[in-house]
């Protein structure tokens, strides 16, 4: 190489040495761009309040009279008369019908036959009456006339009893006031005691019966109200009857309400009905939305005013409905509780209060201090 080039090529080694050291020079002495701060996540609270929770149960029921009266005949016969109708409105022991009761021709001869017997003995006596007095007879025979007097006395009252029985089962009538709901009796039909022939309910009020599992009846007393519900309209009813069998057919509970103001309703109209199958009353209550759940146990997050942070608090949860949660064990009733869920809540997470929250607080504080001051003034 030249002397010429010797000396360019140096002169280029320089320059980028040069060069090399002034970008150098500029990344280690550039100043440092400010990083920017992630905000701390920002929680609402709550602390626990005191309340009531009802869990109420839908079930499907069956309108019925309140007094209910199924009439079933004493005799047995062919029906000779009726003197009513379904639907008509009967009076208590006004004649429904009457049947041909073949035992009261029975009970008829057997009553003559008692008055006969009657009669020949009482004339009986009359004639050994007279015996007696003269001394023609024996006090034994005479004593021995006058018990078949009495005999025959007591058979003509079983005979009258037992006739009387049988007219009356002659003639069914109703035993209470009311709606001849069912009734299907005409002229020529047999009759018994085998089955019911007429059905009364009586007049004005309304219930509901329907059946209830055993974790539903537990919850129910005698006097809980409950709501119905019927082509838009609602009604109140209260329950009367609480069955403490299981039925057979069923293999529920029957429970039976009175209804108010629900003449409108017909007999026999399914309706639903809503009762209050759980309760807690004046229990700590935290809202439901604040609950998380994890390995099957339930937890909330409280907010540490000392280490501005939160912390993870398992509960013993009670019943839920749709607003809030009974909390049966972990908290105190100053506790505040997060009821702002976000993924960067965790245990011992450093968090902030909301500026609603802050501002909250802030006028708390201050009415607090204002109570202290104005209460020391008043002891001076």
């Amino acid at each position: 190489m030249s002397k010429l080039g010797k000396i360019v090529a140096g002169a280029v080694g320089l320059g980028a040495v040069a060069a090399l050291g002034v970008l150098v020079y500029t990344r280690i002495n550039k100043p440092e761009e400010p990083v920017e701060e992630i905000p701390l996540p920002a929680v609402q609270i709550h602390v626990p309040e005191a309340g009531n929770i009802e869990l109420r149960t839908e079930l499907m029921g069956t309108v019925e009279p309140a007094d209910v009266v199924y009439v079933i005949p004493k005799g047995a016969g062919e029906v000779l008369e009726v003197y009513v109708n379904q639907g008509d409105h009967v009076e208590k022991n006004q004649k429904l019908f009457r049947i041909d009761n073949k035992q009261l021709d029975a009970a008829r001869i057997t009553l003559d036959q008692a008055k006969l017997a009657l009669n020949d003995a009482q004339a009986s006596l009359n004639r050994m009456q007279v015996l007696y007095e003269s001394g023609d007879i024996s006090a034994q025979a005479y004593e021995s006339t006058v018990n078949g007097v009495s005999q025959a006395k007591l058979q003509l009252k079983s005979a009258q009893l037992n006739h009387s029985i049988q007219l009356e089962n002659s003639t069914v009538t109703a035993p209470i006031a009311g709606l001849l709901e069912q009734f299907d009796v005409e002229v020529h039909d047999m009759v018994s005691s085998a089955g019911a022939a007429a059905m009364i309910s009586g007049g004005g009020s309304k219930s509901a019966s329907f059946s209830v599992t055993e974790r539903v009846v537990k919850g129910l007393a005698v006097g809980d109200s409950l709501t119905l519900e019927k082509n838009g309209m609602e009604y109140t009813g209260v329950i009367t009857e609480i069955g403490t069998m299981i039925d057979a057919a069923t293999g529920l509970f029957k429970v039976k309400a009175s209804l108010a103001e629900a003449e409108g309703l017909a007999t026999g109209t399914m309706v639903k009905l809503y009762v209050t199958a759980q309760r807690a009353e004046n229990v700590m209550t935290v809202p439901v939305d604040c609950v998380s759940y994890a390995n099957g146990d339930a937890f909330v997050y409280t907010y540490d005013e000392t280490t501005q942070s939160a912390k993870k608090v398992l509960i013993e949860q009670g019943l839920m409905d749709a607003d809030k949660v009974e909390v049966r064990s972990g908290l105190s009733w100053d506790d505040q509780v997060v009821v702002t869920w976000s993924k960067e809540i965790y245990d011992g997470a450093t968090v902030r209060l909301s500026d609603g929250e802050r501002n909250t607080q802030e006028t708390k504080a201050a009415e607090t201090d204002a109570e202290t001051k104005e209460t020391e003034k008043d002891a001076q």
